[in-house]
């Protein structure tokens, strides 16, 4: 993937960073079509979503460091969890990787000006406010505790209010997810900049193609699954309603068609940020690069066809939870691939642990866990002995914490000089990244133990002999909570105090780094082209490109 920088090589400086940065604030809440802007909108709303996801998560582990169900009432317990887990997956995680970072990076990386379809993109953020504002108001009306599956029956007959907001609120953030899938493919297909072939394309694009065909596959049959439930809430209908000869399992097929693909929804992404942060701060060409690629693809497909892994005590029949239980374990290989390209980028490379590079290999680390235990919960026997257990919670959040949100912390991270012209503060980083690695631990891995000894999730009222371990797990979500002190500090006085950010101050030779610190309203002063592979460091073209500074090369180099 070697490229030779061609003498006839024309640099041209980027101009425009100044007036950008001189711009008002007032556009970061305005309807702006600028991608940039859509993506820290993204992010930013995303993340004031996360923090009252874990406000929730705060009070339901504040109810469970005792036996006995006497901080709430088991009503608001029970919408606790559901708001919980609807705000942390289809507020914050699936918003922030697929929303933010894709907006905000896949233009830069492939040299486009923008995206293909600017007005649509910023449609699809302005309905992430209001479907947050109309799930928060559900506590005004009696919030749905059904869980954020929404199983029917229960569903039916528990705070019907609450659940038909719930379903509202679900549907227009599924609608903004489906619109900003047709946007990343649309604009990672046909905007490259030339020479760019897809299999130059940096790896984040990859991960973004393969999760907006996701996106596009399944979230509409979630969409279907939802109005049909709301017809059986709101007008009496018996799609679900067992009680009027629907099929409430049917219910749960349609449900994780869609909600099983949405975990590799929202981890695929950071897959991708992952991919384009450890060859930089290890100094080394990214190893397997169409491995990692078109694994990316492999996971997508198979993520498809292994919903009902979720459904094994569902009366489901043993010929078909052997089908489910092999394509869940083989799933499995392609993220193997991932993982073990990752560690081979790493090993013998110049590490630099700064605030990224940790958050990076912690995900890693954290990422893995959560892979091992979901390989246990693929096979039959186990997967019913610890079905609607701790130990589930304890996998789910290895897989979406431990992954996704450690992910998310390092783009943040490694891209923070882009975005705001500001250096971060590294002291502070770190920090963060300590508090965030032990209160985790402390949180979710007493609970794999809490599981294997029976103890079921979304209850408050429990067992005693379980109380030492949830007052552990109870400690260590204090801490967590803690943990995003030192980020939120450290963002908003790097934003305002920070040295200012050089256009390319991690070495990288991927196009957002040929720019200005942030970037110019169109991105690049001329059209780029590609001049060499994203990931060739180490070689005389990559050590010119980096030295040379923030330019635009207007020459093309053989893909």
């Amino acid at each position: 993937m070697t490229q030779t920088v061609p003498e006839q090589a024309i640099v041209t400086p980027a101009h425009g960073g100044s007036t950008e940065s001189k711009r008002e604030w007032r556009k970061y809440i305005s309807f702006s079509t600028d991608h940039k802007v859509i993506g820290i909108q993204y992010l930013v709303t995303s993340f004031i979503f996360y923090l009252i996801g874990g406000f929730l998560a705060t009070l339901v582990r504040t109810e469970l460091a005792t036996p006995a169900s006497d901080l709430v009432s088991p009503d608001l317990y029970n919408g606790l969890f559901t708001v919980h887990a609807t705000v942390m997956i289809f507020l914050w995680i699936v918003p922030a990787a697929t929303g933010a970072f894709g907006n905000y990076l896949i233009p830069l990386l492939i040299g486009a000006r923008d995206m293909a379809f600017p007005k649509l993109n910023a449609v699809a953020f302005w309905m992430i406010p209001p479907g947050g504002i109309l799930l928060m108001s559900s506590f005004f009306f009696g919030a749905p505790g059904s869980g954020w599956t929404s199983y029917p029956p229960l569903s039916l007959v528990d705070n019907q209010v609450g659940e038909a907001i719930w379903i509202l609120s679900v549907l227009i953030l599924g609608t903004s997810s489906i619109l900003g899938g047709v946007n990343f493919i649309v604009t990672i297909l046909k905007m490259r900049a030339p020479g760019m072939g897809l299999n130059q394309m940096p790896l984040f694009c990859w991960a973004m193609l393969a999760a907006s065909c996701l996106i596009l596959v399944s979230t509409p049959v979630l969409a279907g699954a939802l109005i049909l439930l709301s017809f059986d809430l709101i007008v009496g209908t018996s799609f679900f309603n067992p009680t009027g000869g629907g099929d409430p399992i049917v219910y749960q097929h349609m449900f994780w068609f869609y909600s099983h693909p949405a975990v590799y929804i929202m981890i695929l992404p950071v897959f991708g940020l992952i991919s384009e942060i450890l060859p930089v701060h290890s100094r080394k060409p990214i190893f397997g690069y169409k491995a990692i690629a078109y694994s990316s693809f492999a996971i997508s497909f198979l993520g498809l066809i292994v919903w009902a892994h979720h459904m094994f005590t569902s009366g489901t029949p043993p010929w078909l939870r052997m089908f489910f239980m092999i394509n869940t374990m083989i799933i499995a290989v392609p993220t193997g691939i991932k993982v073990f390209s990752w560690l081979a980028t790493i090993w013998g490379g110049k590490l630099r642990l700064n605030s990224a590079m940790l958050f990076a290999m912690g995900f890693i680390s954290m990422f893995v866990i959560g892979g091992i235990s979901g390989v246990m919960v693929a096979s039959v026997p186990f997967d019913i002995h610890v079905h609607d257990t701790y130990f589930i919670v304890a996998h789910l959040h290895y897989v979406l914490f431990g992954g996704s949100v450690f992910g998310l912390y390092a783009g943040i991270y490694h891209w923070f000089p882009k975005m705001s012209g500001r250096m971060i503060n590294e002291k502070l980083g770190k920090a963060h990244f300590i508090l965030t690695l032990i209160g985790f631990n402390i949180c979710f891995l007493p609970m794999h133990k809490l599981g294997l000894e029976g103890m079921n999730r979304r209850i408050a009222d429990y067992d005693p002999k379980f109380a030492v371990l949830n007052v552990v797990s109870t400690i260590g979500a204090y801490i967590l909570a803690v943990s995003t002190f030192p980020f939120i500090f450290n963002v908003l006085y790097s934003i305002f105090k920070g040295e200012k950010a050089p256009s390319n101050p991690w070495g990288g030779l991927t196009f957002e780094w040929q720019t200005t610190s942030p970037p110019p309203h169109e991105n690049f002063a001329v059209d780029p082209v590609l001049l060499i592979a994203p990931y060739e460091y180490g070689t005389e073209e990559a050590k010119e490109i980096i030295k040379a500074g923030p330019f635009l090369a207007t020459a093309a180099a053989e893909g």
